[in-house]
């Protein structure tokens, strides 16, 4: 795979504007299996080609959901606007994962008005500046999406996509590595001051979940001053239900299009186990400051992608997707992880608004 990287990035930044490559180009910077450095280029991304789009974020790390490693080191790659997978070439999943984009994939709006790269021109495919020559259809994209059945030996199929292929197109990153902050605030993915409150968070739990004796003074200290300046509360605690205990439920036959709002994190921690589980299902710090405010369902979810084997899986407890609820990076690893994963929600967490003049506005700070 080495001779397929691109050497050179584009260097780009949130709000940044670019325009999606012809097929043809795309195609000439993939190998036989449609990928790039491991990252795969999926058969829904072709509608894009020739596309002008706004970067939302630049992807130089992400989350690990295959092995839960942590986070993981890209290069050259963004996130465009809210532009996610519609499951269509694996199976209908519902997981509606946002899609990564490798710079070589698209060039600069400026450059291209200006004429410093003409819309017909292909990038350099390997060392030796030779397009076109993967070999790559896209009869192979298509084909590209599942194992083939001889080498899966399952009668079901095995999906290939970006989620599952993470962990092969990036490399580990430590949260204490600072040169990912610094590219942080280069590339206009967080201000400075969002570094250092996210970082000054870090050491705080560090220090309370230490086990030296004031764990519970520092979590107090940590909800009065989130209390007062109306920020959400301590998020790294556990439920009140023991470990691997039936877990509580209950059935709002609530609709995509109604409005609930989300139950103060205090009750909601009465329906998790000590891990935070609910009928296998986690209830993420990420979803805290989310608590109190009120959403819109944006999608019942019943089918997701188990991504460490590629078969998809349908749940046995439909849960719930809200408007505005993106999983944000403020609490995960890597800190400001670029994906803006759905948090998924059970009725329970949630009640209905009856009255939609109750609507407020989604809290942003925490």
């Amino acid at each position: 795979m080495g001779e397929r990287s691109i050497s050179a990035g584009l260097s780009l930044k949130a709000g940044d504007w670019v325009e999606v490559r012809s097929r043809e180009e795309i195609l000439s910077t993939l190998d036989r299996n449609s990928r790039l450095d491991e990252l795969p280029f999926m058969p829904q991304m072709l509608q894009y080609c020739g596309q002008k789009l706004r970067v939302r974020k630049r992807a130089h790390k992400v989350c690990d959901t295959v092995n839960a490693t942590g986070g993981r080191k890209m290069s050259n790659a963004v996130v465009l606007e809210d532009l996610r997978c519609d499951g269509q070439a694996y199976g209908g999943c519902e997981m509606r994962c946002l899609i990564i984009w490798k710079d070589a994939w698209l060039k600069r709006v400026d450059q291209v008005e200006r004429g410093f790269l003409g819309a017909g021109q292909a990038v350099p495919l390997n060392a030796h500046g030779d397009p076109g020559e993967s070999g790559c259809s896209e009869a192979d994209v298509w084909a590209g999406t599942q194992m083939p059945q001889e080498k899966s030996g399952s009668g079901e199929p095995v999906y290939i996509c970006q989620a599952t292929q993470l962990p092969l197109a990036t490399q580990p990153l430590s949260r204490w590595s600072i040169g990912q902050y610094f590219e942080d605030y280069a590339s206009g993915n967080a201000r400075i001051s969002e570094i250092l409150l996210r970082l000054l968070s870090l050491l705080y739990v560090h220090l309370s979940e230490s086990g030296l004796g004031f764990g519970s003074a520092l979590r107090w200290a940590y909800d009065s001053f989130q209390q007062f300046r109306g920020g959400s509360p301590y998020p790294w605690r556990r439920g009140h239900l023991p470990k691997n205990s039936a877990t509580p439920a209950i059935n709002l036959n609530l609709q995509v299009g109604e409005l609930v709002r989300v139950k103060h994190y205090r009750e909601l921690l009465k329906t998790v186990d000590d891990e935070m589980m609910n009928r296998g299902m986690s209830f993420h710090p990420e979803m805290v400051p989310y608590c109190g405010e009120t959403f819109r369902v944006h999608q019942r979810v019943r089918k997701i992608m188990n991504e460490r084997t590629g078969q998809l899986m349908l749940l046995r407890n439909e849960c719930l997707v809200l408007e505005g609820s993106d999983c944000l990076g403020r609490y995960s690893n890597p800190l400001f992880c670029p994906r803006f994963c759905y948090p998924y929600w059970r009725e329970i967490w949630l009640e209905r608004v009856a009255n939609e003049g109750q609507h407020s506005a989604n809290k942003t700070s925490d």
